[in-house]
């Protein structure tokens, strides 16, 4: 990317980025709703009811009450995720209710089914208790496969998590913290061999310790990253022991007060300037910029520096800004500059590989395996192409099938199927839904977009 005109430009990108607010006030009302329930058994005549419903349908449900797993045979508890939000912290909209947060959750819905074949129901809970998040998500078991958690605000998403990760019997997946870790991870992995740096040796400043970063790190320190060598920074300066702050809440703030324990050995003391000084990576999810990083910090970076800057709509600074200052990869949220890092090429497929083995929980292998696959899919890397784009549809049936050999690998699938198998299965899953969309777009089914 050459350095444009920067006032024409910033003009521009600041109108693209209105451009879908302003189709969504027309095209949500036109649609009302993205998804929606259609049946997927035969109906040959209204006599087959007598099949689906009563009477028949008796057979089956004492067939499960004998032998419970029988569940996933007959019904499409296989391949249901529900996805659970309070409307806390929802996208950059923070505390809208359970109501405004969700289009959100049909949304991911849609993503789903389109990007890995998984049907997923958005349930909106009125309640901001996480005690009575954690009961009603175990409440709701017997009906799904999996539960992904959506937009919980911190520091409660991180005991939600842990506890019914504990508690739970299907998988459960909170996407803002390990969808997030899982495609940074990824993105992380192919940037470091377009500067030729390993993994042990590496400094990062992680700018910002919400639940997305605090994720972040937690995956990348188990991937193999020494966390004495980083630096993280909240709203109050860089982590560290001198953080007494922190320890006087750490019942609350579990994460970062750990956070606090095994990062910063060198014990700088400051923000965000003082983090990135000399560090080879940069790792931002905080505030919308521009601005929030400068130029020149980044010029105090070390030689060949990487700079992942996450905020939407506007990153912490723009790309063409950070090369500039001597940046040589960036990545951002965002599908107009080069490597867009979004969860969404993650989680549909970590899913499909997940339930398509009928694994019992989702560890931290199984999102190495997925960010393994993810990066692995990308010939030719190069500092502008570091990550697939959703458009790359097939590299989420090789994500799934790589989960899916993983949890088999831990001991934790109840389904054995060879990588082939589970390859197979999920391109065929994936490609009927985008084959049935386009079918259904092409005779109106469903209807033209006005806009």
């Amino acid at each position: 990317m050459g350095i444009p005109d920067k006032k024409v430009d910033v003009e521009a990108l600041l109108a693209k980025a209105k451009k879908p607010a302003e189709d969504a006030m027309v095209l949500h009302p036109f649609y009302k709703g993205k998804v929606e329930t259609v049946p997927k058994c035969a109906i040959r005549s209204f006599q087959d009811f007598a099949i689906w419903y009563t009477p028949g349908v008796a057979a089956p449900c004492r067939d499960i009450a004998q032998n419970p797993e029988r569940v996933y045979d007959h019904t499409n508890k296989w391949n249901t995720v529900a996805v659970v939000s309070d409307g806390t912290r929802v996208l950059g909209l923070g505390d809208i209710g359970p109501k405004a947060g969700l289009p959100v959750m049909e949304g991911k819905a849609l993503l789903f089914k389109y990007l890995g074949g998984v049907d997923a129901v958005p349930i909106m809970l009125d309640t901001k208790d996480p005690d009575k998040i954690i009961e009603t998500v175990l409440m709701l078991q017997p009906g799904f496969g999996g539960v992904n958690l959506e937009d919980l605000s911190q520091p409660k998403c991180f005991r939600i998590l842990d506890t019914l990760r504990e508690k739970a019997e299907i998988p459960i997946w909170h996407d803002d913290q390990q969808g997030t870790a899982t495609v940074t991870l990824s993105a992380l992995i192919n940037a470091l061999k377009v500067v030729g740096k390993n993994k042990e040796d590496i400094k990062i400043a992680f700018i910002g310790c919400g639940a997305a970063n605090a994720a972040v790190a937690r995956l990348i320190y188990s991937w193999g990253v020494d966390p004495g060598r980083c630096i993280m920074v909240d709203i109050d300066g860089t982590l560290g022991k001198h953080r007494v702050d922190y320890e006087r809440r750490k019942a609350e703030f579990t994460a970062q007060w750990r956070f606090c324990q095994i990062t910063n050995q060198a014990g700088i003391q400051g923000h965000t300037p003082e983090a990135m000084k000399d560090a080879d990576v940069v790792i931002a999810y905080s505030k919308p910029g521009p601005g929030t990083i400068k130029p020149e910090w980044i010029k105090t970076m070390a030689d060949d520096a990487i700079v992942f800057v996450g905020a939407n709509p506007v990153p912490e600074i723009w790309p063409w800004e950070a090369k500039e200052a001597g940046a040589a990869v960036v990545a951002t949220g965002r599908s107009d500059f080069p490597n867009q890092v979004n969860n969404s090429l993650v989680f549909p497929a970590l899913f499909r590989g997940t339930l398509d083995v009928r694994a019992s929980t989702i560890k931290d292998e199984m999102c190495f395996a997925a960010a393994e696959a993810l990066a692995g899919h990308v010939e030719n890397i190069s500092d502008e192409h570091i990550i697939p784009t959703m458009d790359d549809w097939e590299v989420f049936a090789k994500q799934a099938a790589a989960v899916g050999t993983k949890a088999q690998e831990l001991g934790l699938a109840r389904i054995e199927k060879s990588y082939e198998e589970l390859y197979q299965n999920a391109y065929k899953m994936i490609k009927r839904c985008r084959d049935l969309t386009n079918h259904m777009m092409e005779n109106d089914f469903i209807a033209k977009a006005p806009v």
